[in-house]
């Protein structure tokens, strides 16, 4: 799967929303649309080199408004913007150059996987060449293709992270036994979430606000309010979570009492010895005024059967 940056030549469209490490983006204009599905293993490149690889534990559906664009004379969409070179557009079909393309808006329908779960960051490890040459079809120009995964499996050995292959291996065995497969949902785009992680780790280092010292790689930047409903992120508003914490949390199975800010788990949770001592313990970061508000609202919105 292509994902990259502002940089990206869309040609006939205005992109999508990728952040790589969380989740990928694609609509049914695209070759391939329907044949992803859930435990799928995927690998994410930039074109010039590959920046990590997961399985896709669900993939969100729903239907959007895209706006086409198209050469006005040939009325193909293989064109590309020009930074320096001026008229702004050139179609590669008719090699026609213009500064204002043709444009409709067609209804689509959106997919978005989910797959930060099993994320595995691969540092750069194997340039943009050598993983094309790994797919079944290595001159295709798609932006989702195919790919020989015991021949990318092997490369990753080569390049000295067969431990992330084995990773993906086993964990591919858990996320194919899941029974879910698309699902409508309401989708909001999470732009800025890298950043935002990155400002919660300045501010507070490499802690989880509810389990303490932490590697970088299992923290999370965690809402403190859903995302998808307020559709921005408030730098008041987050917390670095441990990622089953995270989970937890969001569905309200772990909370915080607003009135000892303290953390209190759901019954279901006392037969797990890995969070019965959490309850009732303080948090391992001191909290502002402002998350103390969220954590409130989160807590009438969870524990509403609670004072």
């Amino acid at each position: 799967m292509l994902a990259v940056g502002t940089d990206r030549q869309h040609g006939g469209n205005d992109g999508y929303d990728d952040d790589p490490d969380v989740h990928y983006s694609w609509d049914d204009t695209v070759p391939n649309a329907r044949t992803v599905a859930v435990g799928d293993r995927i690998v994410l490149w930039d074109r010039e080199a590959v920046i990590g690889a997961s399985l896709i534990e669900e993939i969100e559906t729903g239907h959007a408004e895209k706006i086409l664009y198209r050469c006005p004379r040939c009325n193909r969409a293989d064109i590309k913007r020009r930074k320096r070179q001026s008229p702004q557009f050139r179609c590669f079909p008719c090699s026609d150059t213009f500064d204002v393309a043709t444009t409709r808006v067609e209804r689509v329908e959106t997919f978005r996987s989910r797959h930060d779960a099993n994320w595995l960051d691969l540092g750069r490890c194997m340039d943009g060449r050598t993983l094309r040459s790994l797919c079944v079809s290595p001159k295709s120009q798609l932006s989702m293709r195919p790919l020989v995964w015991d021949a990318f499996v092997e490369a990753l050995r080569s390049a000295g992270r067969g431990r992330g292959a084995t990773f993906l291996e086993d964990a591919t065995r858990w996320v194919q036994s899941r029974p879910e497969g698309h699902r409508p949902a309401r989708v909001r785009v999470r732009v800025g979430q890298r950043g935002f992680r990155q400002r919660l780790l300045a501010s507070f280092g490499p802690v989880c606000a509810f389990t303490g010292p932490g590697p970088v790689a299992a923290l999370e930047a965690a809402h403190l309010y859903s995302y998808a409903a307020v559709g921005q992120h408030h730098d008041d508003g987050g917390l670095l979570l441990r990622r089953d914490i995270h989970r937890l949390f969001d569905q309200g199975d772990i909370a915080v009492d607003p009135g000892t800010l303290t953390i209190s788990l759901r019954d279901e949770l006392a037969r797990y010895p890995a969070y019965t001592p959490l309850q009732g313990q303080p948090l391992t970061i001191r909290l502002d005024r402002g998350q103390i508000g969220w954590i409130e609202k989160h807590w009438r919105q969870h524990r509403s059967d609670l004072p």
